[in-house]
């Protein structure tokens, strides 16, 4: 899918300025926890930013099915997490006396899942991942890494950790080869109850579009929108998104100007023109901000 273009930045940031002066507000719409150190990152560069989370994170359904997927661990011989949605929902039934198998492989899609997965203790050498370079970070960029290192499938057992919803992608894509997958919902995502506040903001949005910019890492997100405001017209709206994917939903949802970035503090400050400290917009905190709570990798 081909990206609207962006405007063009200026010395003081592409969003810096809207109409008659204005400051334009970048809405964070992340969890609540997740959005929040976005949110202070930017406003520490200067960028007016605020959370506006269109998404929820609720603990796993049947969190006995968590437990007896740590008592079997050792018998997998790798689990692929989605998210670090997915490894937190996982790690937080790990029995008390439980550790990761050393000849067990964790697949992570992307740097946030990674840096939960080093977090939570599992060695980096166990990690399977997209280089911190990919394109994207996505089911398909971690099946590439997969194929190298883990094949070949038939007979391996594999555990995907995921949401109540999710892509089955990459779980096709495995049995296809040969492997034995079984499914495992360690978390939910789902649409936050409104705030007062959080309907006013989303009336200021759709009052003045050219002041606020949309920003999305999961296409539920664009989603749980739509189904706050039904009836609104996104036309002068701009959605900037982490994913192709995710830039089609807002593409559908009908907002008239769509920006793919790459996941990471450091794509959204050279996006805004903005300087990370220690550096230009590429470098910065965190090896570029790609780990840890400044990663906008896309939720499957």
């Amino acid at each position: 899918m081909s990206a609207s273009p962006a405007p063009a930045a200026s010395a003081a940031g592409v969003l810096s300025t809207g109409a008659a002066g204005v400051s334009r507000l970048l809405l964070v719409t992340r969890p609540a926890a997740q959005a929040a150190p976005w949110v202070q990152a930017l406003q520490a560069l200067g960028q007016p930013a605020e959370a506006l989370p269109l998404l929820e994170i609720a603990p796993a359904p049947e969190p006995a099915a968590v437990v007896s997927a740590w008592q079997g661990l050792a018998r997998c011989s790798g689990v692929m997490f989605v998210s670090a949605n997915a490894v937190a929902g996982f790690f937080a039934h790990r029995p008390p006396d439980a550790a990761w198998p050393r000849a067990v492989w964790a697949a992570s899609t992307g740097p946030g899942t990674t840096t939960a997965l080093q977090a939570a203790g599992v060695d980096a050498a166990a990690i399977v991942a997209p280089p911190v370079d990919s394109p994207q970070f996505d089911s398909e960029a971690l099946w590439l890494q997969l194929q190298a290192r883990c094949g070949p499938w038939p007979g391996q057992q594999v555990l995907l950790v995921r949401g109540g919803k999710g892509r089955d992608w990459l779980a096709d894509t495995l049995r296809s080869a040969g492997a034995q997958v079984q499914l495992l919902v360690a978390y939910e995502s789902r649409a936050p109850q409104p705030t007062a506040a959080a309907l006013g903001r989303l009336q200021q949005a759709l009052a003045q579009p050219q002041q606020h910019v949309w920003l999305f890492s999961s296409s539920q997100a664009v989603a749980h929108l739509q189904q706050w405001a039904p009836q609104a017209r996104w036309a002068a709206g701009q959605a900037w998104v982490t994913h192709p994917r995710i830039g089609q939903a807002a593409h559908a949802a009908g907002f008239g100007t769509v920006v793919v970035l790459r996941p990471g503090l450091a794509a959204l400050a050279g996006q805004l023109g903005l300087a990370l400290p220690g550096g230009g917009a590429e470098g910065g905190a965190e090896g570029g901000a790609e780990g840890g709570p400044y990663n906008l990798q896309p939720c499957e």
